[in-house]
């Protein structure tokens, strides 16, 4: 019998222009659609509510989220200098924030929503940064991340980089390989949360590769 995939962590910051740059330019328009689709469903409410968005990348996901809320105000937050730029040249009118997601330059209770697409397979010290979505999301406050879940096999990482990345570059295919094997279980991210004090967000596997964490903070 195989032993479990066990989790090799990558870096956290992408920093490096050449990465930062093959990432924005993939197709992630489908991923990023389904994100929003499932967030707008989460927090069904139009009216006007202040965001943060956790690892921002190039900031499609909050620029689409503006787009079918309106009345929504984001703050997109990244560690990597090289993505937020990127992210600017596409939104000057974007709210960036260029911090660590384990140390946030925000208030306590300052977000109606707190979400974010991919960052938590990039980050090992994980209890200051479950510390930090608790502590600037307001009482009450809607939280949703998606992120990649760990296959059980390196062979089974693979697979899963040719079936949706076959086509996209060399670069991308083996950042995606390294971040299937950075991410973590859902058994791992249930057992986080707990000690986090958030055990009241639901943990579910959604496909092959993503596992979401949604739900609400007291």
């Amino acid at each position: 019998m195989n032993e479990p995939l066990t989790r090799q962590p990558e870096p956290e910051y992408m920093d490096l222009d050449d990465e930062a740059v093959v990432y924005a330019e993939a197709d992630f328009a489908d991923v990023n659609a389904a994100f929003v689709e499932r967030l707008i469903e989460l927090t069904p409410a139009p009216g006007p509510l202040l965001a943060l968005d956790l690892g921002t990348g190039p900031a499609d996901i909050p620029r689409r989220a503006v787009a079918a809320r309106p009345g929504w105000r984001i703050v997109a937050q990244d560690a990597s200098f090289a993505m937020l730029s990127i992210a600017r040249r596409a939104d000057r009118a974007m709210g960036l924030v260029q911090s660590d997601a384990k140390r946030l330059p925000f208030a306590p209770a300052s977000f109606d929503l707190v979400f974010s697409n991919s960052i938590l397979h990039h980050i090992t010290n994980v209890e200051p940064f479950w510390a930090e979505v608790k502590r600037v999301a307001k009482p009450g406050a809607a939280v949703f991340l998606r992120d990649l879940a760990r296959p059980d096999s390196a062979e089974r990482a693979h697979a899963i980089v040719e079936t949706y990345s076959g086509r996209e570059p060399d670069l991308l295919k083996e950042e995606f390989y390294r971040s299937l094997l950075s991410a973590y279980t859902p058994g791992e991210i249930r057992g986080q949360l707990e000690r986090a004090g958030l055990a009241m967000l639901d943990v579910a596997l959604v496909t092959d590769r993503h596992v979401d964490i949604w739900g609400t903070v007291p």
